[in-house]
């Protein structure tokens, strides 16, 4: 069997799983922020890039139609070489002209290009329909001719500029240099407050988690292993309280293991000295048969029985380790009778005050294995005689009786006692070894083993009832099923 120490040991043994934090959740989270983060500065970089490259366009436009409304009102060749230069350098345009009533104008020029490049009309460029051309400035241009027209505020009149690309694309690279800055500090900074949030809220009570499970796989005997949940309504929450649970449980576990392991050796080396003992009673119990005295002949196959099943008690705890119960070897028996046989083992006194009520039917028959079944209420029968024991009020009824009843094919027990019932916690660990006990010092492996003995024959074990004054247990033993091979090959045998 294996002991809580030994998992403890194997679990000591397992290599350390601990997360390196180039590759916890805290960087992945960090690195996938900033990531996401640019990647949405990507989505917004081209619309933002061709609105600038809009509003330049329109700018210098609009400076443009302020000159020629000026020249318009005076006269445009009037102006000198240099003073048309000057005019043009400042707002970086080789010609300026207006259209008013269908006649256009030529008001300002330094050089006529032979060929534009792009023909832009401000009124009809929107963002959208401006991304390809800003995109195709950015990263060609600085050497093209663009002519750029439209109207400007509430003048009907159409002011046109014939413009090279150059300050425009040194421009558009000097903002696009700006909105990469601005896009990475913004990625760091909600990358950091992200991370700051989601590391306080899940990251950290993950870590955590990871934390103690490994902890706990390395000591799972050690309680300060055990994570104490926070208080928490959320997921993280409902995991820990669930997680501190079932490592409280686990715990509990691996104590009663180990307690049984220690108590199955201790018992081993107790029996194995007991089977001599008993052996050796057995064999002066066999000369109390040639003693002609009629009290001796009355009690001697009794003491007889008792010793055998002694021993093969002794025998089946010393081979538990290698194999489990062995399986019923059922037959058909007479229940009060056997009844009777175990009254006799319990040792009630007369002036102990405790009744012992044989209410079976002499007819009752039970189809079970007569040792299992003998061990069955050998253990409820002695549990319900402690229970009256500590009764010391004479007036008190203290009654065990044991009654069966046949319903079809399943024979139902039922002992029945007068004791003062069980305590709330043996109700709740009824059947569980070191746990079901009802009184101090109580092991509870009498349930245990009589529940496990019951299933053994396909039936169950259940508390009826247990109050002041009356407690109740009922178990079923079904008969064994027909099997049909066998009926079938006795139906063909002639008579």
């Amino acid at each position: 069997m294996t002991s809580a120490a030994d998992i403890g040991q194997d679990a000591g043994k397992q290599p350390d799983h601990s997360v390196p934090l180039s590759r916890g959740l805290s960087t992945k989270l960090l690195l996938l922020t900033i990531v996401f983060v640019l990647f949405a500065e990507v989505l917004f970089f081209l619309p933002s890039i061709a609105s600038y490259r809009l509003r330049w366009l329109e700018e210098r436009l609009a400076t443009a139609a302020a000159v020629a409304t000026i020249l318009v009102q005076g006269d445009p060749a009037s102006l000198s070489r240099a003073a048309q230069d000057d005019v043009l350098m400042a707002i970086g345009a080789k010609a300026i002209a207006v259209r008013d009533g269908g006649v256009s104008r030529l008001l300002v020029v330094s050089e006529m290009p032979p060929t534009v490049d792009e023909h832009i009309d401000i009124a009809a460029a929107g963002v959208l329909r401006s991304m390809p051309a800003a995109m195709d400035t950015l990263l060609f241009g600085g050497d093209r001719v663009l002519r750029v027209y439209g109207k400007v505020g509430d003048s009907n009149k159409e002011f046109e500029l014939v413009i090279s690309d150059n300050r425009l694309f040194r421009a558009m690279r000097a903002n696009a240099r700006y909105i990469v800055f601005v896009s990475l500090l913004i990625s760091l900074f909600t990358a950091a407050l992200v991370y700051g949030t989601i590391d306080r809220i899940m990251i950290g009570p993950i870590r955590a988690m990871t934390q103690s499970m490994l902890s706990f796989s390395r000591a799972p005997d050690d309680p300060s292993g055990v994570i104490v949940p926070e208080r928490r309504a959320d997921e993280i929450g409902v995991a820990e309280r669930e997680l501190s649970a079932m490592q409280t449980r686990l715990q509990k576990v691996l104590a009663e293991q180990k307690h049984l392991a220690d108590l199955g050796l201790a018992v081993s080396k107790i029996n194995h000295d007991m089977r001599n003992i008993l052996a050796s009673a057995q064999l002066m119990s066999d000369r109390l048969r040639v003693v002609k005295d009629p009290s001796v002949q009355a009690f001697a196959p009794k003491l007889v029985r008792t010793l055998d099943r002694a021993v093969s008690y002794s025998e089946n705890v010393l081979a538990y380790g290698r194999a489990q119960e062995p399986p019923p070897a059922r037959r058909r028996l007479r229940l009060r009778q056997l009844i009777e046989d175990m009254h006799g083992l319990l040792g009630l006194e007369p002036e102990g005050g405790i009744e012992f009520v044989n209410a079976v039917d002499v007819a009752f028959e039970v189809d079970a294995d007569a040792d299992q079944l003998f061990r069955v209420l050998t253990n409820l029968s002695r549990n319900s005689v402690q229970a009256m024991a500590g009764m010391a009020d004479e007036a008190v009824v203290k009654r065990l009786t044991i009654s069966a009843e046949r319903q079809g094919s399943v024979s139902r027990i039922l002992v029945n006692d007068t004791g003062c019932g069980l305590p709330q916690k043996a109700r709740e660990n009824l059947f569980a070894a070191f746990r079901g006990s009802a009184r101090s010092g109580g092991t509870g492996l009498g349930l245990a083993i009589a529940h496990e003995l019951v299933r053994a024959h396909g039936g169950s074990l259940e508390l009826v009832e247990s109050v002041g004054g009356r407690t109740t247990f009922a178990f079923t033993i079904p008969d064994q099923p027909l099997r049909l091979d066998e009926a079938r090959s006795s139906l063909r045998r002639p008579a």
